[in-house]
Parts: structure tokens; sequence; C-alpha cells
């Protein structure tokens, strides 16, 4: 399982309990690292632009930040972007 979903199953209740999506909470944990910090994600859809711009009106406290660094401290994320098989599908 790469690094990112379990990330993902643990960091369920923190977007539901805030209202908001968890590509939304992952942007304002990004964009709460500094102002050196300039997050830019990819989308195809608006509904999703949407969901971005509004990211920026999240507020993270720092219990909440230290709380996501417990779970997934910076430096953690290694590995493949997808499992092995999906790779021949992009890399051909």
């Amino acid at each position: 399982m790469p690094a990112i979903w379990r990330w993902w199953t643990r960091s369920a209740n923190w977007h539901a309990s805030k209202g908001v999506t968890p590509s939304q909470l992952a942007l304002a944990w990004v964009m709460a690292q500094g102002e050196h910090i300039v997050p830019i994600p990819g989308t195809k859809r608006r509904r999703y632009l949407e969901e971005n711009v509004a990211a920026t009106s999240i507020t993270l406290s720092e219990q909440e930040l230290a709380a996501i660094e417990a779970v997934f401290p910076l430096q953690a994320a290694a590995g493949a972007r997808y499992g092995e098989e999906a790779m021949t599908y992009i890399n051909g």
C-alpha cells in the first residue's frame, strides 16, 4: 500500500470533523508550512478548482498541525505514487 493511502485512512476523521474534503485538508496543511511554500494543485474539473480555492480559507490550529505531523511526519512519504501494475499503464 502506498504511503499516501495510509495517511488517507488515518486522516478521514480530521477532514470530516472540519467539514472539508481530504484534498482541502492536504492543501491547508501545505499552506500552513510557511509563506515560502506554494502548492500548485492540478485539476481537470471546475468543482475541484473551486474546492482548491476554498482551501485557502481553512485554518489549522497548532494542535491540528501537530496531530497531522504525528501521524504523517515530515519526510515520511516515500515510494511510487501508483502501484506497480498501474505504473505499466503510465510508463507504457
